[in-house]
């Protein structure tokens, strides 16, 4: 492909509304445009980038037993009304209505549609177990999409389903696409993590998320240092650590009021008093979907997981309760609520459990309560673990271990789903005896084009992308110095074709631009291996090679040009 017949508008400024690096350089490089917000233009070398990584991920769906094909985008409301998503889903399912007045939505997944197609076309168990996958353009209306490819508002997904008669059936297909999905981020040339992961509006009971390693991640996740075990901070379950013995002869002080003007929060108490705020028990008030405020107590320096807490709650949807509301209902400002006393339902996270000489909001304005004492001074509805993990904490399954902070980009989710949506949806098959039973489904999905992104994210420097050769729009970038000086121009055009003879993917950059426009540009776009060709190079009868990941450079000779491309292609392509 020549350069000058390819649409690749470089820009020499990142764009004014791009945030993190994946974002501005795709825009710069000239592989995408913002249509609206959340939704892209992908430009000719996006797309090549986009069909590598479905070419990868077909290949190992393919090798692993699955089988494609391709389901409408658009749902009728009926289907996702069946399963009871239509309601709960909220706003980021995008609706519509028809001509007739018929509802519709976009399907951000297909659960609904997969499961529709397959109760109409299994009767018996031996039509069991298969798994179906599609490649497709889905939309999510995100209400803050940002970053680019990364949280986009449409965006291309491989998203696959299997049918099982039986759990452990299902549980040997998950295990199948766990693997399948480590072959895939390995080929596309990723720095990964699996890791244990909430279900989310998806549903099920098991989920690992697949996550590319990165600084700008928007997910925060947690390893052991010792052992395997690897969670999305939402998920990480807390060790429990029981309270030391108390000494029963030994007496907590007095519990006491102490007067704290204007302080709130944890911070302002803990510099007022000058004590650290792991010894605060802050009280925060929740409201429930069933419009009941709860209070959750948590240690001073930890953060309350909101999804632990829907789950003891056994709650769809929570949300803080904001200042009026709680002063409204309970007749004190939050920043002074404390649980001694409290009239509410009061969840306390495992960290609270035998706390002494803490510190508390007394429920009244401009106080606190010291010394507080909370096997003496309040007993929670119940204990539980209810913050996030965070770094340091010791790891849940084993013992020697602690946790270590990461951030990662999720680019690939696996699910067991049960049979969540065969009985809602009546999706059920004859088994060997005759007997009506549910199947048992499994779900996955790979982020296509936010693996652009996260490719990106792990793979660039100061002065552009670097592509791993599996995914680079082209695996070399020729750049003649002067593509109208005749010498010049027929040692480019025989190793052009030389190398196009043997399906090496080339891009000749033929503009008539200064040199170093050309080398900026070079940089900027990211092909694997740049190949110069110059006056001075040709003199002495030599090519100059430039890995763009390393950066070094190499002389060969012209003669031997094709055959060492080759060879530099080949073997990172095997590696």
């Amino acid at each position: 492909m020549l350069w000058s017949k390819i649409l690749i508008p470089t820009l020499k400024e990142d764009p004014a509304d791009a945030e993190v690096i994946s974002h501005k350089l795709l825009v710069r490089a000239g592989f995408i445009r913002q249509v609206s917000r959340g939704v892209y233009d992908y430009f000719p070398l996006a797309l090549r980038v986009i069909r590598k990584i479905e070419q990868i991920v077909r290949e190992e769906m393919n090798r692993a037993g699955a089988q494609e094909l391709l389901m409408p985008i658009t749902a009728p409301a009926e289907l996702w009304q069946e399963s009871g998503r239509w309601e709960m889903y909220g706003k980021e399912l995008l609706r519509f209505k028809d001509r007739n007045e018929r509802d519709f939505c976009l399907g951000p997944t297909h659960e609904e549609i997969v499961t529709d197609l397959v109760r109409r076309s299994v009767r018996s168990y031996r039509e069991l177990p298969f798994n179906l996958y599609q490649i497709q353009t889905k939309f999510r209306d995100e209400p803050r999409p940002r970053f680019g490819l990364m949280r986009g508002r449409e965006f291309i997904m491989k998203d696959a389903y299997s049918f099982h008669t039986d759990l452990e059936d299902c549980r040997r297909e998950y295990d199948n696409m766990y693997q399948t999905y480590k072959r895939i981020f390995s080929r596309c040339g990723l720095r990964f993590r699996p890791v244990e992961a909430d279900t989310g509006t998806i549903g099920g009971s098991q989920s690992h998320e697949f996550q590319v390693l990165a600084e700008s991640g928007e997910d925060a996740i947690v390893s052991c240092n010792t052992c395997d075990y690897a969670a999305n901070v939402e998920k990480a379950e807390v060790k429990a650590t029981r309270p030391a013995g108390r000494d029963i002869a030994e007496e907590s002080p007095k519990l006491e009021k102490v007067s704290t003007p204007g302080k709130k929060s944890v911070a302002e108490v803990a510099e007022y008093l000058k004590l650290p705020s792991e010894k605060f028990i802050k009280t925060l008030v929740y409201r429930t979907d069933s419009g009941e405020f709860v209070a959750v107590l948590a240690r001073g320096d930890h953060e309350v997981n909101e999804l632990k807490l829907k789950t003891v709650l056994g709650c769809r949807e929570i949300a803080l309760a904001d200042e009026a509301s709680v002063a409204s209902a309970i007749g004190v400002a939050p920043g002074f609520l404390g649980p001694i006393g409290l009239k509410l339902r009061v969840l306390a996270d495992l960290s609270v459990h035998g706390m002494r000489a803490a510190v508390t909001g007394a429920n009244e304005a401009d106080a606190h309560f010291i010394n507080v004492d909370q096997e003496r001074d309040f007993t929670p509805t119940v204990f539980a673990d209810l913050r996030l993990a965070a770094a340091g904490d010791p790891c849940p399954r084993c013992e020697h271990g602690r946790l270590e902070a990461h951030r990662g980009i999720e680019v690939g989710q696996v699910f067991y789903l049960g049979t969540k949506y065969s009985v809602a949806m009546g999706a059920t098959y004859l088994d060997a005896e005759g007997r009506e039973r549910p199947i048992e489904m499994g779900c996955y999905g790979i982020g296509v084009s936010r693996l652009v992104a996260a490719a990106i994210e792990q793979n660039h420097d100061q002065n552009g992308i670097i592509w791993p050769f599996s995914v680079a729009p082209f695996q070399v970038l020729l750049l003649p110095i002067n593509y109208k000086d005749k010498s010049i121009r027929e040692a480019t055009d025989n190793l052009y074709g030389e190398l196009q003879k043997h399906g090496v993917e080339v891009l000749l950059d033929d503009r008539d631009e200064r040199p170093g426009v050309k080398f900026k540009d070079a940089d900027l776009i990211g092909i694997p291996l740049r190949v110069t060709i110059g006056a001075k190079g040709l003199e002495k009868g030599c090519l100059e090679l430039r890995s763009r990941r390393e950066g070094k450079t190499e002389e060969v000779p012209v003669a031997d040009g094709a055959t060492k491309i080759r060879a530099i292609v080949s073997q990172a392509l095997q590696a």
